[in-house]
């Protein structure tokens, strides 16, 4: 039976929805965390059981990440949501590290998929039901653009601002690089 608490951050109340794990630290495995305004975000159903204690690691965690100190969250996430490919493109976002951004062609590259497939990429990404745990907010345009985000671009601004995001060099570029004294 699925437990929720929510949580009050600086992008607005959270809405955490978990189960009950004991492999997971703190006893609850998350199953999504949704933000004021989403796009298919979760909503509270009848049969589900308000518990803050239960979320008490992974509020923790949340804590410290909005408070600068956190940068890799160490949370078990319930398996099974989404479609294969979903999932696959879910796991390459969470490779993404902190306070770097990759384009969705690269999201696409990682998971062997064509650059056509970058639209489906992007639509995988919209379905994410673990925003800011699993950072598909650091996922940009080609251009270096904002384009999509589930719970707006400004909150999505608003995570890589916090992140001191830059641009991760694409491969193809690296050599392109100077690194030769001024």
């Amino acid at each position: 039976m699925p437990v929720y608490t929510t949580f009050d951050s600086p992008l607005g109340e959270l809405l955490l929805v978990g189960e009950e794990s004991v492999t997971a630290k703190g006893g609850t495995a998350l199953v999504s965390l949704s933000m004021p305004g989403q796009k298919s975000g979760a909503v509270v159903q009848d049969g589900w059981t308000r518990d803050e204690k239960a979320f008490a690691e992974i509020v923790s965690q949340l804590r410290s990440y909005f408070d600068g100190v956190l940068t890799d969250f160490d949370i078990e996430y319930v398996s099974g949501a989404g479609s294969d490919f979903q999932q696959r493109v879910w796991k390459a976002v969470e490779t993404v590290p902190y306070g770097t951004t990759v384009s969705y062609g690269e999201i696409a590259a990682r998971i062997g998929a064509s650059r056509a497939a970058v639209r489906a990429v992007g639509t995988a990404i919209g379905a994410n039901p673990l925003l800011l745990v699993r950072p598909c907010h650091r996922v940009i345009g080609a251009s270096g653009s904002l384009t999509g985000y589930a719970a707006g671009l400004e909150r999505k601004q608003q995570l890589l601002d916090l992140e001191h995001a830059r641009p991760a060099t694409p491969p193809e570029d690296r050599h392109h690089l100077d690194f030769s004294p001024s």
